[in-house]
């Protein structure tokens, strides 16, 4: 069982007192029976001492490179890949929400970034690196002795010995930013950091990760706390009791913020959870496969996270990029994977991330946002059926939209699901039905109105394999937004010109405000006036008379159940 004390944050003390060794050619050296197709070699170590020789690989290797398609990683299917909106809160929500507070209000954190260099810390870096490798041949494997061999791959069980496994780029020895925290394979920083290694076989679309790697150059051997493979074509979990190179028992990569998805406009929507951490936890639920704690009151691992729906992302951030990302945290969720930093986020190392925009947009979301789904839920394989309709927001002004959202009780099976879609009012229009794609188990439809002189409830009805469900959306009439002087300070005797805005245009006869002065005696408006249909305001005169002494007047402005006021300003001519 691993039980990892995992890092804090992304600040670690790193040990330099191993360099990347030296690449030499050596003279006078034959090539092993064995490696007859390769012409090149490399040597590791010193000219006085050979090491150990290896070959340089056939395999190509491209940090941050380009994952296989199509995204998201591994079927639509996987539990990292389903939509949540649907899913039910845990009755325990409350309580692992309030141990991630810790007693305060915990506020996100993105746990990635690009470089972070010092002098102390020359390859310091936040988030993980990825490696995208292709044309791997069998001689590009590596062997890796894991410290947790009875729960890695690669490993013959039965004789507990390793075999060639995984494609591990000959550049991870030496070469920076291939392996968690920045430093290089031959690197060893095993007791101060978690070490990653993520290696993608974009040919064959399979994942291979590896935590708490060094390359011994003097064995010229890799070496491992364990480690992982994931065929990306399926749904195959770790066995039952098994960590991964994650305490959780999961796949790394699936869950990492990706500056691709967030930062690429033709990616509208990114379409799977993220990966988090808490301080500590207890125990795991599925789709977790390992146990990495056992604190009283805290979340498993495998809890999964959503963010509330009645949170505006628009009022959190105007980035539209993170906005995207914050509606996957509302449909897809957050996944708790490893002992760490309470509600940090994880996500891949790249230079082009900007924290001064990350950290402030992330912090404006709490621990306090999300609400803890049902522990272990897991969607029934039987037939899906429709489980609801919501319009938000549920009341607007005539003229205004809204969004609609159908929603499934499981996934949509291979070819989606067609809804049927109908509404009862003349004011309101929407689509006669919407798709939702396999994999997913909500949708959203747009909504739109026309201006109404009189409250409207309009039914709004879903339906799939004749059941039907409906809900309401309200349409009100325009109403007062706001009523403004100009100028607001006059001498008695002069006028000041008003305008009165509604919140939504005016319907077919036009809205009737009401206006009233609270000082006749020095400041008299009409009693009302009609704001033109299609339009959303209309002027209008206050006049004045001569004061003796400065003095003011309340101009009201009342429609659809709204008033609003504005305070004019009037002064005792000079003379």
């Amino acid at each position: 069982m691993l039980l990892r004390n995992k890092r804090v944050g992304t600040s670690f003390i790193r040990d330099h007192s191993l360099k990347p060794e030296r690449s030499l050619v050596p003279r006078n050296c034959s090539l092993p029976p064995n490696m007859k197709t390769f012409t090149k070699w490399v040597v590791l170590g010193s000219t006085a001492s050979l090491l150990s020789i290896h070959p340089v690989h056939a395999l190509d290797a491209v940090q941050g490179g380009t994952p296989p398609v199509p995204l998201p990683l591994f079927p639509a299917d996987n539990w990292w890949n389903l939509d949540v909106t649907s899913w039910p809160v845990d009755s325990g929500s409350a309580g692992y929400i309030a141990f991630i507070n810790n007693g305060g209000t915990r506020h996100l954190h993105p746990d990635f970034g690009g470089n972070a260099a010092t002098q102390q810390d020359l390859y310091g870096c936040y988030g993980f690196p990825f490696v995208v490798v292709r044309n791997v041949v069998s001689s590009d494997l590596q062997s890796v002795q894991f410290q947790y061999s009875d729960e890695s791959d690669g490993v013959n069980h039965t004789s507990n010995t390793s075999f060639p496994f995984y494609p591990i780029p000959s550049a991870a020895m030496t070469q920076p930013y291939w392996i968690e925290g920045g430093d290089p394979g031959n690197v060893d920083l095993r007791s101060s950091q978690d070490r990653h290694l993520l290696i993608v076989d974009a040919d064959r679309n399979q994942l291979y990760e590896l935590y708490n790697v060094f390359y011994n150059a003097t064995q010229g051997s890799w070496l491992a706390g364990s480690g992982a493979f994931f065929d990306m074509n399926t749904n195959n979990r770790r066995p039952e009791g098994w960590t991964s190179a994650d305490a959780a028992g999961l796949a790394v990569l699936p869950g990492l913020v990706r500056y691709d998805e967030v930062y690429d406009p033709s990616v509208t929507d990114i379409r799977h959870a993220l990966r988090f951490t808490v301080r500590a936890t207890s125990g795991h639920v599925y789709p977790a496969s390992h146990t990495a704690g056992s604190t009283v009151g805290a979340p498993p691992l495998g809890a999964r996270l959503r963010l509330r729906s009645s949170i505006d992302v628009t009022l959190r951030t105007s980035d539209p990029s993170l906005q995207k990302l914050f509606r996957a945290f509302q449909r897809y969720g957050l996944v708790l994977a490893d002992n760490g930093s309470d509600m940090y986020i994880s996500g891949t190392y790249d230079p082009r991330w900007n924290n001064d925009v990350l950290n402030p947009a992330f912090s404006a979301l709490t621990a306090s946002d999300f609400e803890v789904l049902q522990l272990g839920y897991n969607p029934s394989s039987g037939p899906v059926s429709l489980s609801s309709v919501s319009i938000n927001p549920s009341a607007v002004t005539g003229g205004q939209t809204s969004t609609g959202t159908v929603f499934l009780t499981a996934a949509a099976p291979s070819g989606g699901v067609t809804i049927a879609l109908a509404d009862n009012q003349g004011s309101v229009t929407i689509p006669s039905s919407i798709n939702i794609a396999a994999g997913l188990a909500s949708a959203a439809f747009s909504v739109s109105t026309t201006p109404v002189a009189l409250t409207e409830n309009a039914t709004v009805t879903a339906t799939l394999n004749n059941v039907s469900k409906s809900t309401t959306l309200t349409v009100r009439p325009p109403a007062v937004a706001a009523i403004s002087l100009a100028p607001s300070s006059v001498t008695g005797g002069t006028s000041s010109t008003g305008t009165v805005s509604l919140t939504g245009a005016a319907p077919s006869g036009g809205t009737v405000v009401q206006l009233t002065s609270s000082k006749i005696s020095a400041a008299t408006v009409p009693a009302n006036l009609t704001v033109p249909a299609g339009t959303s305001s209309k002027t209008f005169i206050v006049a004045t008379t001569a004061v003796k002494a400065n003095t003011s007047a309340i101009i009201s402005a009342t429609a659809g159940g709204a008033t609003k006021s504005a305070t004019l300003t009037i002064q005792k001519a000079r003379h």
